[in-house]
């Protein structure tokens, strides 16, 4: 990618945060209409017309609702954790290419906000680091349920991080680069990954579901066993703080299994960018939110002895034989 001038990186971050703050409110009227659809029942359809300003609805409410706070609680590290959170789920788009940039006047604008060679190790570092928001979070509440939950979300991505790693490793070795937009290239030249990294494609996803807490691995918020997990004393913009991270973090999952699998900006037809992005991108979400509605949650023990003794295994063997077909072909 050729290097553009830094103010046109910061107007690009600045409308890309826009957009995808946007883009998570309408995300979740669209998660509750397709939920509605999928169980025979009317979603959201009050606010304006079909419900289409629910999401407004919503955050006049989160902004007017009364935060409280243990009186307890650790009030630094308690008001600082959903931010924290929040930033780094946002951070993470910054490097996920959704086009293959542009010449626009004097100046070439690159596809995504910034152009960086290890772009996809920087996105497992933002993940990882996105985990102490939770855990600090629920342990700061000083509420035995909060943690219980942010133990269980440490244990949970913990041992998801490394099964989501090792599958993405396939790709990375038939691509020869780190880089989000060489990976893109690289499917751009030759094929998109899907298929000779369909075993990589499927633990990636499975991983990926765990790591942003959705159903079927929603164990550190189980209302059921710890009436909210992490975020049980969290209440108005501070609890919503969390909820965007949480679906920030499934628009970057699904991003990134599009750009690493299914050839990311590219179509199959008309070099449309921008817009073939969005549409994987849309059918990878519905994926996320088809299994909501479908399958129940696991139990703790299962959720554990799946990530262990069958995710990391088969990442792990995926990895080795394909290191072995790119050593000999």
């Amino acid at each position: 990618m050729t290097s553009e001038p830094w103010w046109i990186s910061v107007i690009k971050a600045l409308i890309f945060i826009n957009i995808l703050l946007i883009s998570m409110a309408f995300l979740t009227l669209y998660e509750r209409k397709l939920l509605a659809r999928m169980q025979r029942r009317y979603g959201p359809n009050r606010a304006g017309p079909k419900g289409i300003l629910q999401p407004f609805a919503d955050l006049i409410k989160m902004v007017r609702k009364e935060a409280f706070a243990p009186m307890a609680a650790i009030d630094t590290l308690y008001l600082m954790a959903p931010a924290f959170s929040a930033f780094t789920a946002l951070a993470a788009f910054s490097v996920i290419p959704w086009g293959e940039g542009w010449q626009i006047w004097h100046y070439h604008v690159n596809g995504e906000v910034t152009d960086v060679p290890i772009s996809l190790i920087l996105i497992f570092a933002l993940g990882s680091l996105g985990i102490y928001g939770f855990i600090i979070g629920g342990w700061a509440s000083e509420s035995k349920y909060s943690l219980l939950g942010s133990m269980r979300t440490c244990a949970q991505m913990v041992s998801y991080e490394v099964s989501l790693a090792l599958s993405v490793l396939g790709v990375v070795l038939m691509a020869h680069t780190l880089s989000l937009s060489g990976i893109v290239d690289a499917q751009v030249e030759d094929w998109w990954y899907a298929g000779p990294q369909f075993v990589g494609l499927v633990c990636f996803f499975i991983a990926g579901i765990a790591e942003t807490n959705r159903p079927p691995f929603d164990l550190p918020e189980a209302d059921t066993e710890l009436v909210g997990g992490y975020h049980t004393e969290y209440s108005g913009m501070r609890w919503g703080l969390f909820q965007m991270a949480e679906y920030v973090n499934v628009i970057v999952i699904s991003s990134l299994v599009v750009t690493l699998y299914f050839g990311g900006w590219e179509g199959p037809w008309a070099p449309l960018g921008p817009l073939w992005f969005f549409i994987k991108l849309l059918l990878a979400i519905s994926a996320f939110i088809w299994l909501r509605a479908t399958l129940p949650r696991l139990r703790y023990d299962q959720l554990m002895r799946f990530g262990w003794k069958v995710l990391l295994p088969v990442a792990t063997i995926n990895a080795v034989i394909t290191a072995l077909f790119v050593v000999i072909f």
